[in-house]
């Protein structure tokens, strides 16, 4: 259920203080994301919480107050940040109150961290192309604020107007084969061809390619990453997450100058599911990340597709759990589509020469070295060299480390 939110909905056109109580009600330590969001949910704005947290302190204590909740156990015990509240004798009614922990952590004149952090988003906020967005804003991904624990606030770089669209994400392994890397940007080319959106998470392997795949056609792409948005990981995807804020959208719930730390990334993957309508994985080991996506996208009422591998494959092992739970398998970028209700627009057909289209039919899936395939078809190696040449420029096969050359899937 949506959060009904009355505070100001964009804070880059609104004062400091108003986004230093949002960003503070949302990095407040001990409170955790789900004691906001069920802070924010019951009293409607940053604002009331903090006057509810500082009216409970100077309140009179109550018997259960007598052994108050430890700091560090707080974000263990959501169910304690609202409590039900007790019978006042002034007003004669029972009404829910602020936990005493919770008024705790949030009372009290805004830290130094927080103002610092403010004035530095504001700053952000205002150079071209950036954007805050609030629970409750416009703006904000319309079924990103129905999962159980929105984030408060998003750092989003790029073309807004994709967060409003339905989306598709493309998750899976790091560590990607050469093939898994191939299928992603496939299924994610053929996605943005569509006019669906891609959302990954930047991440090398699948995450990277699916947004190289996604760039290419109107769709576009969104990176979802487990950093502040001024700090792109892993470095080696710094000039593809320059081109999708160029092209696309980055987002982030992290306080800027947030560095990559582990468990960043499977709060990170809660959004990426929650921003789309269905969710694919291309290779996925026993404990994968996506695994974590996945598992999300069902806890959110989404879909789940999977791309089956090799029985023999470590990074097929999580994806064949997957179908077992229950997830749709699809082998095609077509079945995906079709599955999705989407229309595949008509791509053109690769153009070969006579010898280009023998090498194709004679040539399998598995990958093979060029002499083998001259000996194999008997053909000329300078013929043969340029018919291959030929179908890698048409996208047909791929030239793999060593020389060898394998037939793409859908081909």
């Amino acid at each position: 259920m949506a959060v009904q939110v009355t505070d100001a909905p964009n804070p880059a056109r609104q004062d400091f203080e108003r986004l230093a109580m949002w960003l503070r009600l949302a990095n407040t330590p001990g409170v955790g994301r789900h004691g906001a969001f069920k802070l924010l949910q019951h009293y409607h704005s940053p604002q009331a919480v903090f006057t509810a947290a500082n009216a409970r302190l100077a309140a009179p204590p109550a018997q259960d107050d007598a052994a108050p909740l430890p700091l560090h156990m707080l974000k263990q015990a959501d169910a304690d940040i609202v409590r039900p509240g007790r019978e006042r004798a002034a007003a004669g009614a029972a009404e829910d109150e602020i936990s005493l922990a919770a008024a705790r952590c949030l009372a009290g004149p805004m830290p130094e961290r927080i103002h610092a952090l403010a004035h530095a988003s504001l700053e952000w906020a205002a150079q071209a192309g950036n954007h805050l967005v609030l629970l409750g804003d416009p703006e904000y991904p319309p079924t990103l604020q129905h999962i159980a624990d929105p984030p408060l606030l998003l750092y989003a770089k790029g073309d807004l107007a994709l967060l409003q669209r339905e989306a598709v994400a493309v998750v899976g392994a790091r560590n990607a084969t050469m093939q898994g890397k191939s299928n992603a940007r496939q299924f994610a080319r053929a996605l943005s061809q569509a006019d669906m959106p891609v959302i990954s998470g930047l991440a090398l392997g699948i995450d990277a390619a699916a947004h190289e795949g996604g760039l290419e056609g109107p769709g576009s792409t969104v990176a979802v990453i487990g950093t502040g948005i001024d700090r792109i990981y892993p470095r080696r995807n710094a000039d593809l997450a320059r081109r999708i804020a160029e092209e696309g959208c980055l987002v982030s719930e992290f306080a800027l100058g947030t560095q990559a730390r582990a468990e960043h990334f499977p709060i990170r993957n809660r959004i990426i599911a929650g921003m789309t309508r269905a969710t694919l994985v291309i290779e996925a080991a026993a404990r994968s990340g996506s695994l974590i996506t996945a598992h999300a996208a069902v806890n959110a009422g989404r879909e789940v597709f999977v791309l089956p591998g090799s029985v023999l494959s470590p990074q097929s092992v999580g994806c064949h759990a997957l179908i077992r739970e229950g997830a749709r398998l699809v082998a095609t970028p077509e079945q995906l589509l079709e599955d999705l209700g989407l229309q595949a627009p008509g791509e053109p057909v690769p153009q070969m020469d006579q010898a280009a289209g023998w090498l194709l039919a004679a040539l399998g899936h598995d990958p093979i070295g060029a002499d083998e395939l001259a000996t194999r078809l008997q053909l000329p190696p300078s013929d043969m060299q340029a018919s291959l040449l030929a179908l890698e420029l048409a996208g047909v096969v791929e030239r793999l480390p060593g020389g060898a050359f394998q037939r793409l899937k859908g081909f």
